[in-house]
């Protein structure tokens, strides 16, 4: 069996190896030669990992040779069906036997722990699909032992580890794209063109529809740990906890029942959607890369819900706006509103429009993980870089945090602190050894 000491003794050595563009990144050709493929290894084979791996493997310069999960198999996901590393394994293996009409493929690997399949030289990248708690130290191991990374948003758990993520991804010179899709929805891209041109006048504030944070896990009561799950390691370096369902869950419901309502591995619907919606508001703002320098708590703040402040720009309400779509931009000369699917405008006109020449445009990707796969192969960076996905990260967790403590807050955006040391607290949380970054 491969130890995370054998594991921690290669990425360790990661950053002495020559910066080398794998051959899988020149593909080539309606379906490219095993050798022009991106080889790929997924990470978290439950809900979005599944699902992200029904998208990737339906890319022709694609071959997946891996997949890993602390579970075997089981019903504990979203979704319907069975997720886990067997069940991935076996709908990778009956994709490629199927597509090549063959009886039977033997191509794919299944493993229990990750390090497994970042020690692999002949994988080029890895998609990472896991609780929040894991995102942070998955993406620097995973950088060190000079893997791409598309991973799940909202970018960590802390903002402490996603600057670790930042400065591990620039160090390492990997490409990530955060799994922030509805920058590659042409819906919003467009939203987004209409307010920096100028279409609805000068932007008076923008409402971005999150709902609420975390909470301490309910439960005292222990229950039987399922055969097949590696609960610690699921656990990592959240705190040890008794084994219930409901802990583990990978359902969608961020108020119960789900890994996602739960503090120690999420922030909740903060984090869970506002790393969407506060990530369009701040692209349509051209704050990408920005911070709030203050989180106006719903009592001190004009309307009944928080408020992030950047500045002189217009503040960003976490709040369902006046009009429809989840995001609503309100200008001077009207209001453009987006969700997935739906456009809306003050103006219907606008919403049919032709941009003139000398508009500014946004990064056009239809497709996020064809955009991932197109700077593998560029060495560029994608639509939603590591350093988008934190600026919208910080939005969300500054969030949180001023609603955990209730009170309004001011942030050094440089630094990265608050000016307050309760806040500051919440930066960084305590982690269990091995899993210390």
């Amino acid at each position: 069996m491969i130890s995370r000491r054998n594991f921690l003794k290669t990425v360790g050595r990661a950053s002495a190896l020559p910066f080398i563009i794998p051959a899988s990144a020149m593909g080539r050709g309606p379906r490219p030669a095993p050798s022009d493929r991106i080889t790929m290894g997924f990470i978290g084979m439950g809900s979005m990992g599944m699902y992200n791996l029904e998208g990737f493997i339906a890319k022709p310069d694609v071959q997946v040779l891996a997949v890993c999960d602390v579970n075997r198999a089981g019903d504990n996901y979203a979704g319907s069906g069975l997720r886990g590393r067997e069940p991935a394994r076996e709908y990778v293996e009956s994709t490629y036997a199927s597509n090549s009409s063959m009886s039977h493929y033997n191509g794919c690997d299944g493993y229990e722990f990750f390090w497994q399949v970042l020690e692999r030289e002949d994988i080029d990248a890895v998609c990472l699909a896991l609780p929040d708690h894991w995102h942070g130290y998955m993406t620097v191991a995973a950088a060190r032992a000079g893997k791409d990374m598309y991973s799940e948003k909202p970018l960590s758990r802390t903002i402490h580890e996603g600057r670790l993520m930042v400065k591990a991804v620039r160090e390492y010179d990997v490409i990530f794209q955060t799994g922030s899709q509805q920058r590659s929805d042409q819906r919003f891209r467009y939203a987004c063109e209409l307010v920096r041109n100028g279409y609805i006048g000068e932007i008076q504030k923008v409402y971005a529809q999150v709902g609420g944070i975390s909470r301490p896990f309910p439960h005292s009561v222990a229950e039987p740990i399922p055969d097949g799950l590696l609960y610690d390691l699921w656990l990592g370096n959240a705190p040890s906890a008794p084994y219930h369902h409901e802990r583990v869950s990978g359902g969608y419901n961020t108020e119960a029942e789900a890994w996602r309502a739960w503090r120690p591995y999420s922030a909740g619907h903060v984090a869970d959607w506002g790393a969407h919606n506060f990530d369009i508001s701040l692209w349509g703002l051209g704050l990408d890369r920005m911070a709030p320098d203050k989180i106006v708590h719903a009592l001190d703040a004009d309307e009944d819900e928080l408020t992030l402040m950047y500045g002189n720009h217009p503040p960003i309400i976490k709040k369902e706006g006046p009009h429809d779509g989840m995001i609503q931009f309100i200008g001077t000369d009207g209001w453009i509103g987006v969700s997935r699917g739906d456009l809306w405008a003050s103006d219907e006109r606008l919403l049919t429009m032709e941009m003139k020449p000398s508009d500014t445009r946004l990064y056009h990707s239809d497709d996020h993980r064809r955009d991932f796969l197109n700077c593998v192969k560029t060495r560029s960076l994608p639509i939603c870089d590591v350093e988008i996905g934190h600026s919208s990260s910080v939005a969300c967790l500054t969030s949180e945090i001023c609603m955990r403590l209730e009170k309004t807050l001011e942030f050094d955006s440089v630094n990265e602190k608050f000016h307050d040391e309760e806040a500051n607290q919440l930066l960084t949380r305590e982690m269990r050894d091995p899993w210390l970054m």
